[in-house]
């Protein structure tokens, strides 16, 4: 059965985690969802996440693909599977695996292999490495190998915006979004910023996240993320409208906070 997951592969660009849930990717992928710890990323990653379940173990068997790194690793309490973007590991090494986005029945058509179970995790850590940046996890969500050719992330994200953008007329900073979205869910909303992340073509929509300089990195005030049928590139500035929704559920722990959908972007 195809999961659809919320992805920002972040759509989210180190948005996470503190006292808002972070905005997460969509993804197309075969398998069910079981049971997760729901926690993500924080702005600040860390190689173990706040409240994140890990388990310490040795790598037994390894391979790369599509963009992951599946490793099997042997813990305390038996074997695991686990996947992350690719990353360095050998048979052998010592790791620590967040026990993030739990999949089960997971098939990947890259390896025409299927895994009872499979952790996909924001990142997978040797173990005694000093805390160090990572992606959010909703940059390891499952499913990116199997998107259909042409569709998919549009490059690297692009850096986060500092200098200010005005917002445009009748709408709001993408700060003050976040601080009235309660009074917001259900209504149509207008932000303008900067396209610093982009993914096209999952669960029938694409997918992009806005920063227009206000708000902060440290509660993930400072981006949002759109779904619309429009194209748009990396480093675009662009006008979008649409409807906002707030603990938006995509399953398997990814819960957006605040959402705009189906919304009209125009790239000005």
């Amino acid at each position: 059965m195809k999961t659809a997951l919320a992805l920002a592969f972040a759509l989210s660009l180190s948005v996470g985690c503190s006292s808002k849930p972070p905005a997460a990717s969509a993804d197309n992928a075969q398998g069910s969802t079981g049971s997760t710890s729901t926690a993500q990323a924080a702005a600040q990653p860390r190689s173990a996440q706040p409240g994140v379940q890990t388990v310490t173990g040795t790598v037994l068997e390894t391979m790369d693909a599509a963009n992951y790194t599946y490793i099997r690793v042997k813990g305390d309490a038996g074997d695991l599977w686990a996947a992350s973007l690719q990353f360095k590991v050998a048979v052998g090494d010592r790791v620590v695996v967040p026990l993030e986005t739990p999949m089960q029945n997971f098939r990947s058509e890259s390896l025409k292999r299927d895994f009872p179970v499979i952790y996909f995790a924001s990142r997978i850590g040797r173990e005694g490495d000093p805390v160090a940046p990572t992606m959010a996890a909703s940059h390891a969500t499952p499913g990116m190998e199997q998107m259909p050719a042409g569709h998919g992330a549009q490059g690297a994200a692009v850096s986060a915006v500092t200098e200010p953008i005005a917002p445009a007329e009748g709408g709001m900073a993408i700060a003050d979004v976040w601080a009235k979205r309660t009074s917001l869910a259900g209504k149509t909303v207008i932000v303008r910023g900067k396209v610093v992340k982009f993914n096209s073509g999952i669960m029938g929509r694409n997918w992009l996240h806005l920063q227009d300089g206000s708000g902060k990195a440290a509660d993930a005030t400072h981006d949002l993320t759109v779904t619309t049928d429009a194209v748009v590139k990396l480093g675009d500035i662009v006008t979008a409208k649409g409807v906002l929704a707030i603990d938006k559920d995509f399953t398997a722990g990814y819960v957006y906070p605040a959402i705009i959908e189906s919304a009209t972007v125009i790239v000005k």
